[in-house]
């Protein structure tokens, strides 16, 4: 049987000509109207770079290789098939699971394999199973907060840190001393309490800093596919990896910057809840002199309304409303209405969630602005319409010094004409922190699911006419 190979020049330009795509792609996405666009290019380049890596030199044998990207592509697809854009958050979570699984499993069994590895390889195999092993399972746990499997309220225990700084020394030193020595013994408990380490990490961190926890799993695992890289020795991947790794990196400093907080302080000082109960909402409210109001009072005042900002929330993504409010707002601008959405850095729970939402709802991209493009338009609107959203609205982060949340940059909602807030109970945002835009005079709250209330706004403005 013939076996085409690329000679070693010929793939290095092919991995050229992939990383140059890739670059490419992440130029690409750093805008919504050409996010498309960045796929493409990031497509286009993986297909190169897995052809040029199947066609290398060092493949003799194509058995398994078909075996398992088969079974990727049947797993991969079904998922792609089945999963909700609400979901997404928690599959970008397993996925970065999967790449620091690869990254332990492939340095174990380079060591394996490898008769007489010296003293680099075995620093490179340590580095990519301690990363590999860390992200695993903090992407695990990440998972199972943001599925519901896990609470998302931080589980913290008295010497925290303490542990923490304990079994990362020790897996420093099983590491430095399996590199050296190659003791299996040393291998598996690096391997091991390095997975730990993963949980104790994460397992902390509350549901209000998910966001910045997805972004940094996404560093991670980058460094564990750069450092697989290394141990393959394999261009591309160090370069794929490298530019993951500090993508990551500066995104998790960019919304850290967004929320005033450092990237220490998410790690190690966590907080949110995920418990939520929708009991009473109405008798709630009045009890703590909160107004509420109806669908009917929220269309009488945007119907003759000149602006109206729109502020999607995780609450959004959960009721799945993203296409409700589509036509909410063409109702709108038909009847002359500038409509407006309005996006904090870590509203949702994973980087750009509200923007992936409102792009699968085709809303036009000129319309989504970010909160530094927006919040001087709030005094100028008519009606500030929050649909799910809380903490990143909450004045409490610039009245409340003792607040876990002062000193995050919000989005001023409160400054608009009259606010309307949808949503399913009194209970407060994954910080835990009350919102005291719930308080103010311009403030009323309309319970109930925000699909079911927005198609409802809808219903009730075609049926007022022009």
């Amino acid at each position: 049987m013939l076996h085409f190979s690329l000679s070693a020049h010929e793939q290095a330009l092919a991995y050229l000509v992939s990383a140059i795509l890739f670059i490419f792609a992440l130029k690409s996405l750093t805008h919504p109207a050409s996010a498309r666009r960045g796929n493409f290019y990031g497509m286009i380049g993986m297909v190169i770079a897995v052809a040029a890596t199947l066609l290398g030199q060092e493949v003799t044998s194509y058995g398994f290789i078909i075996a398992g990207v088969a079974g990727g592509a049947v797993i991969g697809t079904i998922l792609a098939m089945r999963i909700q854009m609400a979901a997404m958050p928690q599959l970008v979570a397993a996925l970065h699971s999967f790449v620091g699984l690869a990254a332990v499993l492939v340095a174990i069994g380079t060591f394996i394999i490898t008769a007489h590895p010296d003293a680099v390889m075995m620093g490179e195999l340590s580095a990519g199973i301690v990363i590999g092993a860390i992200t695993f399972t903090g992407s695990v746990i990440a998972f199972g907060k943001l599925q519901g499997l896990i609470s998302g309220s931080p589980v913290k225990f008295t010497g925290q840190h303490a542990l923490n700084a304990a079994m990362a020394l020790a897996t420093i030193g099983f590491a430095a001393h399996f590199a050296m020595t190659g003791s299996v013994l040393s291998l598996s408990l690096m391997t091991l309490i390095a997975f730990a380490l993963g949980v104790t990490l994460i397992i902390p961190i509350g549901g209000a800093d998910m966001p910045v926890v997805i972004s940094m799993l996404n560093s991670y695992s980058g460094w564990a596919a750069a450092a697989t890289g290394f141990t393959l020795h394999n261009n591309l991947l160090i370069i794929v990896g490298a530019l993951v790794g500090f993508s990551g990196a500066i995104l998790s400093y960019i919304m850290c910057k967004g929320m005033n907080r450092s990237i220490i302080n998410v790690v190690f000082g966590g907080f949110g809840s995920g418990d939520e109960t929708d009991t009473g909402a109405g008798a709630l409210a009045a009890q703590r002199g909160v107004k509420s109001a109806s669908v009917e009072d929220v269309v009488y005042w945007m119907e003759d309304a000149a602006k109206v900002i729109i502020i999607p929330g995780y609450g959004m993504a959960a009721a799945q409303a993203q296409h409700a409010l589509k036509e909410l707002m063409e109702l709108l601008v038909a009847r002359g209405v500038d409509v407006k959405f309005a996006i904090h850095p870590v509203a949702g729970r994973m980087p750009g969630h509200m923007n992936v939402l409102l792009a699968e709802a085709d809303i036009p991209y000129e319309r989504v602005l970010e909160m530094d493009e927006i919040n001087s338009e709030f005094p100028t609107a008519d009606v500030a319409l929050v649909v799910g959203a809380n903490d990143v609205v909450n004045p409490a982060a610039e009245e409340d010094k003792s607040s876990p949340i002062y000193g995050m940059p919000i989005l001023q909602a409160g400054k608009a004409r009259q606010v309307y807030f949808l949503k399913r109970s009194m209970r407060p945002g994954y910080s835990g922190v009350d919102n005291l835009l719930f308080y103010k005079d311009n403030t009323s709250l309309v319970f109930g699911d925000a699909k079911d209330t927005i198609e409802g706004m809808a219903s009730a403005l075609k049926g007022s006419g022009h």
